[in-house]
């Protein structure tokens, strides 16, 4: 029997990981697929790029085998089959091949439009990472970025038509909660200054860098507490077990400040989140890494209004710029506490900061982030049907030129 594609509703489908597996890029989505939900025009699914999880969501409409080549184009066939419109999460860890190469089956056999929303954008790829990225951005008909900086490397870097990179901010939650001091009263924080950093836990979060900062700062500031809220990232616990918990719970007691680094180890709600977010005086993000062209936490840290001490990874120098936050120093606890220092010594500064950071926070809400991707969904759905519009040759001929034409089980291999 023949599947027939049903035209009437408009059927956008997400392809990234999804709850319940852990990880950043799996809360994205879910976010992102239940604000477009809330709307009228589309019906948002999810392709699970999946291990061995299972799903609840009725959103889960379909799974991709991440490390099952056969998989990807067994996914474009059935993408053809039942959307309008794919949009694929990127993230070269997620996909399965050298740097995630097996995407590029599955982006070589659609017939239906697709969007890269590219997640890490690397300024020194290997040559590997840069061919990965430029085929996909050459094959799909837009390339979103959720940082300014980025663009230049998709288009320099990557080879990637500026025509096609359109900059989309990470979205962020906007809930209502109660007032800062009201919040550290219920959680056993009243009187306290609270520096906080939350995400799954890994040694490229140089969260060492913060406690040591933290213990340059308590000698003048005793009722200081950091909180390092999460669980450890899946991964580094498979391999290395709680080893990196333990030397950061261990280094605390070394340098006297056990009790002023508490750890929270849950992976926590959004509720939580925001919750430990609005009852902190600062959020702290000690990033090893220049490289980190997003960061989901500092963008709901800047969603939440407040003060962010920083190393200047690009994502940082670009939400922190205009004296709207603080940073300091990659690998340097000093530069680090300075900045601590900085905003406890000058609550007037702190305010004024906390005012300019909210005013940039309040433009990356999910429902104003989820308003962008609809538009942009509705043009690139609707071009075809425009007279005179003219379309990229990734949309217009997707496959060898020609409109439909699927090559059975064999794939186009990169």
């Amino acid at each position: 029997m023949k599947i027939k594609k049903v035209s009437q509703t408009r059927n956008i489908t997400f392809l990234s990981t999804y709850p319940p597996r852990v990880c950043g890029l799996a809360t994205f989505t879910e976010d992102l697929v239940n604000e477009i939900d809330k709307g009228s025009v589309f019906r948002p699914t999810v392709i699970a790029v999946t291990n061995t999880e299972e799903y609840e969501d009725l959103r889960v409409v379909a799974k991709l085998s991440q490390h099952n080549r056969d998989s990807y184009c067994q996914t474009a066939r059935w993408a053809n089959l039942h959307t309008d419109l794919l949009v694929i999460e990127h993230e070269y860890g997620i996909f399965g091949g050298d740097c995630g190469e097996y995407i590029i089956d599955l982006a070589k056999n659609l017939t239906v439009p697709f969007i890269i929303t590219t997640h890490t954008v690397l300024m020194n790829p290997s040559q590997k990472q840069r061919l990965v990225l430029r085929e996909l951005g050459r094959l799909a008909s837009m390339v979103v970025t959720m940082a300014e900086s980025a663009v230049p490397l998709l288009t320099e870097t990557y080879g990637i038509e500026p025509g096609k990179v359109m900059v989309i901010p990470h979205g962020v939650p906007s809930m209502s909660v109660k007032p800062r001091e009201e919040l550290k009263v219920s959680h056993g924080l009243d009187n306290k200054q609270v520096i906080s950093s939350f995400g799954l836990l890994s040694p490229a979060k140089g969260l060492e860098y913060g406690i040591e900062a933290v213990a340059k700062v308590v000698p003048e500031y005793k009722n200081l507490v950091y909180l390092i809220l999460g669980k450890t990232h899946p991964c580094v616990k498979q391999l290395d077990g709680e080893s990196y918990r333990d030397s950061l719970i261990a280094l605390a007691e070394r340098l006297g400040v056990g009790d002023n680094v508490r750890f929270v180890d849950k992976y926590l709600t959004k509720d939580e989140v925001i919750t430990y977010l609005h009852l902190s005086d600062m959020y702290m993000t000690p990033y090893l890494s220049k490289e980190q062209a997003v960061s989901g936490t500092l963008a709901y840290a800047v969603g939440c209004g407040r003060v962010v001490v920083s190393t200047p990874y690009r994502y940082a120098q670009e939400l922190l710029g205009g004296g709207r936050g603080m940073l300091g120093e990659f690998r340097d606890a000093g530069s680090l506490a300075s900045c601590i220092r900085g905003v406890l010594d000058n609550p007037w500064q702190k305010k004024e900061m906390e005012k300019k950071i909210l005013a940039v926070g309040q433009q990356m809400t999910w429902a104003k982030v989820a308003g962008r991707y609809t538009r942009l969904f509705i043009n690139l759905i609707d071009a075809p049907k425009q007279k005179g519009v003219s379309l990229p040759k990734s949309l217009k001929y997707p496959i060898d030129g020609k409109v439909g034409r699927i090559s059975g089980s064999i794939c186009r291999n990169l």
